[in-house]
């Protein structure tokens, strides 16, 4: 089985990371993963019928031994990325867990379970804990929808693991740090924006964030808000006051007087009321900050609060933004379920680096490969049950990848005659029924 030659073509940057034989293990095992059923380095041999080429190790160690690095193509997909991007570069930024079985893997603890938790009651499962950070960009096709891209990677180990992995023990925010540090460094002349929630809002990722790097995120209705420190008057003894007077807390904000305004975000329409204010943090009194307090007045969350870095951003920019975190949580739905993400069954530490991360990579390139080329062979279905579906999903561009590189490999073959035509439609049908 072969990809169609456009996404080979895509491929080819990454060669520059690899050695001619390790990037030619990487594309049939890439092309095992985009048509295998169950996403292990055995299933993907079968499913690119590479069985009998070569020993099966060679495509473990390609994983497991291999010298490449996962942080180096992450950046060569960034640079992909660049010809869709603006002015400013929206990076999304979160962490999801991967389920996996085994107690002698890599790097597996017991994590929070999102998907299964609420907020009486949390639930822990046994996985990878995996921070991400995705570039955000929206396509000329679909300028109101958001993608999040995935590009770089960190396994999260906490304290027993990475004493037992004699690895300093860092958190999921510090992981975060250095990842935002990397690619700020690898583009120094870019402007860049994080959108992130609550966990990696506070001060551990606010007061090392790069000069080049703005943030938008989370802030508690009570959090402690200040003014600009006053300027030193002449004469005055002792320090210099790091902070101004004390400012009322989002919660008092909404108590008082608010506005009310018209937001689209989500893909729906919600009202809310909504009032901002320039100020700063306790923890990091020399950033100003643009705060804002929303009070959904239908339905919604009920009364929130975020915050930017960009301190001169109107409201409905920031809610804006932070809506777009969301599609980093569609970007994880899609890359377990579509791309089996937390299938790869590895228990070295290099293999279960380099594993999972090649998913959601794939993911990347994939939607990049259907806004280049793949759109033009989209063939929409006709689903009753979906009347209000505008946009393809990645299902759907997995699907056309797939009958398309299934035409090719059927053309190269030669088959013609009567009835070649249907046998064709035929075995697309199939390709698309079974993705």
């Amino acid at each position: 089985m072969f990809l169609v030659n456009s996404f080979e073509t895509l491929l080819q940057p990454l060669a520059v990371v690899m050695t001619q034989p390790s990037f030619t293990n990487f594309v049939t095992l890439v092309t095992g993963w985009v048509f295998a059923r169950r996403r292990t380095v055995t299933q993907m041999i079968v499913a690119a019928g590479a069985v009998g080429t070569k020993h099966h190790s060679a495509y473990h160690r390609l994983f497991a031994a291999a010298r490449w690095s996962r942080d180096r193509v992450g950046l060569i997909v960034l640079d992909m990325i660049y010809p869709f991007l603006e002015d400013t570069v929206f990076l999304a930024l979160d962490d999801t867990l991967a389920r996996k079985r085994g107690l002698k893997m890599f790097g597996t603890a017991m994590h929070h379970d999102p998907l299964l938790s609420s907020r009486g009651k949390t639930v822990t499962n046994w996985g990878h804990s995996w921070v991400v950070v995705g570039v955000v960009v929206r396509f000329p096709l679909w300028p109101d929808r958001p993608f999040c891209l995935p590009v770089l990677f960190r396994l999260y180990l906490g304290k027993k693991r990475a004493s037992q992995a004699r690895r300093a023990y860092r958190t999921r925010p510090e992981l975060a740090v250095e990842m935002l540090r990397m690619v700020c460094r690898h583009r120094r002349t870019w402007h860049f924006h994080v959108v992130a929630d609550s966990a990696y809002g506070g001060q551990s990722v606010l007061k090392p964030l790069p000069e080049n790097c703005d943030l938008t995120s989370r802030l508690g209705l009570n959090a402690r808000l200040y003014q600009a420190a006053p300027p030193r008057k002449p004469g005055q003894r002792g320090r210099s006051r790091k902070r101004g007077d004390r400012l009322p807390t989002p919660q008092e904000m909404l108590d008082a007087r608010a506005r009310r305004l018209c937001l689209e975000i989500y893909g729906r329409r919600e009202y809310a009321r909504v009032c901002d204010t320039e100020a700063r943090v306790y923890a990091v009194p020399e950033r100003p900050l643009r705060v804002v307090a929303v009070e959904a007045l239908r339905g919604g969350r009920g009364r929130e609060a975020f915050y930017s870095t960009c301190h001169a951003a109107i409201p409905t920019d920031i809610l804006t933004w932070y809506a777009w975190r969301w599609s980093v949580e569609v970007t994880f739905h899609d890359a377990k379920q579509h791309l089996g993400f937390e299938e790869p069954q590895g228990w070295t530490r290099k293999a279960v680096e380099r594993t999972a991360p090649t998913a959601m990579l794939l993911y990347s390139l994939i939607v990049l490969w259907f806004v280049q080329e793949g759109h033009r062979h989209y063939r929409e279905w006709s689903l009753p049950w979906y009347p209000t579906k505008e946009h393809p999903s990645f299902r759907d561009m997995l699907i056309t990848l797939r009958r398309v590189s299934i035409r090719q490999y059927f053309l190269r073959l030669g088959v013609s005659g009567r009835g070649s035509k249907k046998a064709l439609e035929a075995l697309e049908n199939v390709v698309g029924i079974a993705a």
